[in-house]
C-alpha cells in the first residue's frame, strides 16, 4: 500500500513508519523543516515538506496514497497561549482527514489518546479498567491538551458519519525503542536509570509496548470498522507507578524509590510553581495539569482491539526491558546527570557547552567495532 503519515518524527509515528516499511508498504511522510529525524533512522520513506495547519497542498501531497495515518499533534501541559495547540490538534485534524478523503484514501487512521476515554470510578476503592463504551463528556476533559484531542475526535467522528473512512485509535502509555525526546513515560524510565527519582507520585497507567501500538495502527487500517474507536493498550499493563518502578528495579538492578509524595503536597507545589511561571514566563517544573491527572488510576481495557484487530500483547515487563535496553544503547556509558525540565514534561540533555542536542555526547550512539 502507498501510505501517507503525519507526525512521523514522533515516538509512535516513527515506530509506525518502521512497521509500514518492514511490511513492504511505501511511506510518504509529512515533515516540517525542523523535524527531528533520529527516530526514523534506517527506515525508507519519501519526505514531503509541510504542516498540518497549512491546508493548501495536503490533498495533492496525498495523491496516489491508499492509507493515511494522522498522528501529528501538539502535546503540552502548560503554555502561555493555547491557541496554536488547538489550531494544530483540532483544525489540523480537520485539514488532514478532509484532504485524505478528497485524495481518495480508502482508510484513514486518526491517532487520539486514552485521555478521551472515560476514567475508572474509584469511589469505592476498586479500579475497574474502562473501555471505548465508558460514558465520557467534554466537561471531563481536565486540561487544554485533552480538550483539544476531544474536539479533534469529534471532528473525526463527524467526518466518519459523513462517509469518510476514518478509524480512531486511542494509545495508552507506550514505552520502547525510538523514544528520542523522551516522552513523559520515557522520561520516567530515564530518571529512574539516572538515579534522579528520590520520590514518586503514585498514579496508574496502562503500559504497552510501542511496537504493539504501531502494529495496532496497521491492523486498524486493515480490519478496523469505520467510525469506531480502538484502545491500543495491554490487557496486563494496568500498573500503578509503584508497580512499574519495582519492575524497573528488577530489570536494571537499581533500587526503586521508596518515598511516595502525597497528592495534596504535589498539588500545592504545582499551584505555586504555575503561579511563579506567570511572572517568569518559564514553564513550570511540574505542570498542574499533569499533577491533577496523576490523581487518577488511568486503567483501560484493550479487549475490543484484541478481539477485532488481533492487537499483539507483548508482556509489559518486556516493554519496559526493551525501553531500558534502548535508552542504555543510545547513550555512552556516562548516563546524563541532569535533565532540563520543560512545560510538556519532555527533556533535553544538559551538556557542558551550548552545542545542539544532536552533538551532545550522551546522545551519540555507540559504535560497533
Amino acid at each position: 500500500m502507498n501510505c501517507f503519515v503525519t507526525g512521523a518524527s514522533g515516538f509512535i509515528g516513527a515506530n509506525v513508519v518502521h512497521a509500514l516499511a518492514a511490511g513492504g508498504h511505501r511511506v510518504r511522510a509529512l515533515l516540517r523543516a525542523e523535524s527531528d529525524l533520529r527516530g526514523l533512522e534506517g527506515a525508507e520513506f519519501e519526505r514531503v515538506a509541510g504542516d498540518v495547519t497549512a491546508r493548501a497542498g495536503l490533498a495533492k501531497a496525498m495523491r496516489g496514497c491508499d492509507w493515511c495515518f494522522h498522528l501529528a499533534a501538539s502535546y503540552h501541559l502548560w503554555l502561555e497561549d493555547y491557541a496554536p495547540m488547538y489550531q494544530a490538534n483540532v483544525e489540523g485534524t480537520r485539514n488532514v482527514l478532509e484532504a485524505a478523503t478528497q485524495a481518495g484514501c480508502s482508510r484513514i487512521v486518526y491517532t487520539s489518546t486514552v485521555g478521551c476515554i472515560g476514567l475508572p470510578d474509584s469511589s469505592r476503592g476498586l479500579v475497574a479498567p474502562t473501555d471505548e463504551g465508558t460514558p465520557v463528556s467534554e466537561a471531563q476533559m481536565s486540561n487544554p491538551y485533552k480538550l483539544s484531542k476531544w474536539k479533534a475526535e469529534v471532528v473525526a467522528r463527524e467526518l466518519a458519519a459523513q462517509g469518510s473512512p476514518v478509524i480512531i485509535v486511542n494509545p495508552s502509555a507506550p514505552v520502547g525503542p525510538r523514544d528520542v525526546k523522551p516522552t513523559p513515560t520515557g522520561k520516567v524510565i530515564v530518571d529512574f536509570l539516572n538515579r534522579a527519582m528520590p520520590a514518586y507520585l503514585d498514579t496508574g497507567l496502562n503500559w504497552v509496548h510501542v511496537r504493539d501500538v504501531a502494529a495496532g495502527h496497521l491492523l486498524a487500517a486493515e480490519k478496523g470498522r469505520i467510525g469506531e474507536r480502538y484502545i491500543l493498550g495491554n490487557s496486563e499493563g494496568n500498573w500503578t507507578m509503584k508497580q512499574a518502578l519495582e519492575v524497573l528495579a528488577e530489570i536494571s538492578g537499581l533500587p526503586a524509590p521508596k518515598l511516595r509524595v502525597p497528592h495534596l503536597v504535589a498539588l500545592t507545589a504545582a499551584y505555586f510553581d504555575e503561579a511563579r511561571s506567570r511572572f517568569t514566563r518559564k514553564p513550570p517544573r511540574a505542570p498542574l495539569a499533569g499533577v491533577r491527572m496523576a490523581r487518577y488510576k488511568m486503567f483501560f481495557s484493550p479487549a475490543k482491539a484484541i478481539r477485532e484487530l488481533g492487537l499483539p500483547q507483548t508482556p509489559p515487563r518486556q516493554a519496559l526491558a526493551d525501553a531500558v535496553a534502548w535508552f542504555r544503547s543510545r547513550w555512552t556509558q556516562n548516563f546524563p546527570r541532569r535533565f532540563r525540565a520543560t512545560g510538556d514534561s519532555f527533556a533535553e540533555p544538559i551538556c557542558g557547552s551550548p552545542e545542539s542536542v544532536r552533538k551532545c555526547p550522551i546522545w551519540t550512539p555507540r559504535r560497533s567495532g
